[in-house]
């Protein structure tokens, strides 16, 4: 690509074709670098792509390009949805199209080479749109994150510093350089070169920074009892995954200090005290003289519980939690009558989850855990809690087994890698048809199940305590910065215009 000064002097047919073919590509190569494929590197490729494909062109055509863009990569990166929802599906793939636009409508664009850190603006953009997925719709829809596609990249190692955005914006940050080596100015090309060396080198520098102790060790047990996937949960016995599941967990021998069963393994009508499955994990427990921790879905009036029922080596219940982020469409229905007269699809959630209340954590063998069910994993303030509590690792029970492919199991792993990077704390996933895994408090995978199958994976992890700079702070710092270099982007700009305007008033600009 020519230098831009060179590009916009191009007929603006020739450039809207370029373009388009451009951003045709960066869908794609977003969509390659998100889970399970992980090819991380594309994004910062896509990023300088989406910069240069918008660069040299008015508003109207940032507009298409941007609609353009959105459409091809929602539309491929969301089509999993297909299995939960249809109408969803393309009400989310729409609402992240339209934001993606918006990202492209505030890009620099015609006058883009001559304001000083043009290649900065679309990157912090992102940022902020990767913000905005963790808050919105009905409190955050962030399974396109693009952070979740850089778990293998270098910039992981910024997330106990500021978290999934710093890592994505280090990451945008070296694509916007590249787009200014490729198409800047010489003074341009030199800022970028700087600032792509920080945005690698300074992760690394800084990633034994995190503040966290080690605290011991613990034998931990998960168990998967496998099984069949992509059901809805209302076209099955849910005994049948119950049985599945206290077979596996016969196999567990000797005694562990926790075993952890994944969400919605056991379903009662009422609270699970005094029925028969009370009984049968009450005997595990006893057997195995271990903290066991099962995911229950309790009935109650018109609603349910999403609980992990905690019962300690004497076989009674001594703690629970109960989820608090429910799965919008998943676990509730918003609006509940306008949805049910458009769509006969919310026969799938025939009743509504019960938001929990309480800490984050429970005790188990004597420490205290974090714990999060399922969805939450993809939030790192619901983590947070439980980590400044005092948790020492995170229990992370889970239940994709609605999904047919790999897509959502693979996503959450990638969820978990992130907020075991961001908080220095193990993480122990249980599903109850994978994935599972034990990830290492530096985002490593330890252990990793398959689908569908029936496994156990038993591991001594590390516990460890202290609260890195992301715990301590969040995503305010991030979101500072980001807002700081936009508006020092903004002003630049009117600066430009104003002494270009005073320029031409003066006959300086003939």
């Amino acid at each position: 690509m020519p230098t831009l000064a060179a590009w916009t002097g191009r007929p603006v047919r020739q450039r809207r074709i370029v373009s388009a073919a451009l951003m045709l590509v960066v869908a794609l190569l977003w969509w390659l670098a998100l889970p399970p494929r992980d090819w991380w590197v594309l994004f910062p490729l896509g990023v300088a792509g989406f910069v240069l494909a918008l660069a040299g062109h008015r508003l109207r055509d940032r507009l298409w390009l941007g609609a353009l863009g959105g459409a091809v990569h929602y539309v491929v990166a969301l089509r999993w949805l297909i299995d939960f929802n249809s109408a969803g599906y393309v009400a989310v793939a729409v609402l992240e199209t339209v934001l993606l636009t918006l990202v492209a409508a505030a890009s620099p664009g015609l006058s883009a080479g001559k304001r000083a850190g043009w290649w900065l603006v679309a990157p912090m953009l992102l940022v902020l749109l990767e913000a905005v997925q963790y808050r919105f719709p009905f409190g955050g829809f962030p399974l396109p994150a693009f952070g979740l596609g850089l778990t293998d990249s270098p910039f992981l190692a910024a997330a106990p510093l500021g978290g999934a955005l710093l890592v994505t914006a280090l990451a945008a940050l070296t694509g916007g350089a590249l787009a200014a080596l490729v198409a800047g100015s010489n003074r341009a090309r030199l800022a970028a070169a700087g600032t792509a060396v920080v945005a690698v080198g300074a992760p690394l520098a800084l990633s034994g920074l995190d503040a966290t102790d080690g605290a011991g060790s613990m034998d931990a047990v998960i168990v998967q009892g496998g099984g069949p996937r992509g059901l809805r949960a209302i076209f099955v016995d849910s005994m049948d995954a119950t049985n599945r599941h206290l077979e596996t967990l016969e196999q567990v021998e000797g005694e562990p200090d926790v075993v952890l069963l994944p969400e919605n393994v056991a379903d009662t009508d009422g609270p699970i005290a005094g029925t028969a499955l009370d009984e049968a994990f009450a005997e595990q427990a006893r057997r195995l003289n271990t903290t066991l921790i099962v995911g229950v879905t309790e009935g109650e009036d018109d609603g349910f519980r999403n609980a992990s029922v905690v019962w300690g080596p004497d076989g009674e219940v001594v703690d629970r939690y109960e989820k608090e982020h429910r799965v919008p469409f998943g676990e509730y229905i918003p609006l509940r009558g306008l949805f049910e007269a458009l769509s006969d699809d919310t026969r799938f959630v025939p009743r509504d989850a019960i938001v929990g209340t309480g800490d984050a954590d429970v005790e188990a063998a004597g420490r205290p855990l974090a714990i999060v069910i399922s969805y939450e994993v993809f939030f790192a303030d619901r983590v947070a809690e439980g980590v400044r509590d005092g948790g020492e690792l995170v229990l992370a029970p889970t239940n994709a087994s609605s999904y047919v492919g790999e897509e959502v199991p693979a996503i959450e792993v990638a969820a978990s890698r992130l907020r075991a990077r961001e908080f220095g704390r193990t993480v122990l996933q249980a599903a109850p048809t994978g994935y599972s895994a034990i990830v290492l408090p530096d985002g490593s995978v330890a252990q990793l199940s398959g689908l569908g199958t029936q496994e156990l994976l038993e591991r001594e992890v590390p516990l460890r305590t202290g609260l890195t700079p992301y715990a301590r702070t969040g995503d305010w710092p991030v979101l500072t910065l980001v807002a700081l270099t936009l508006a020092a982007a903004y002003v630049t700009a009117r600066r430009a215009v104003s002494s270009r305007v005073k320029g031409v008033d003066t006959g300086r600009g003939a």
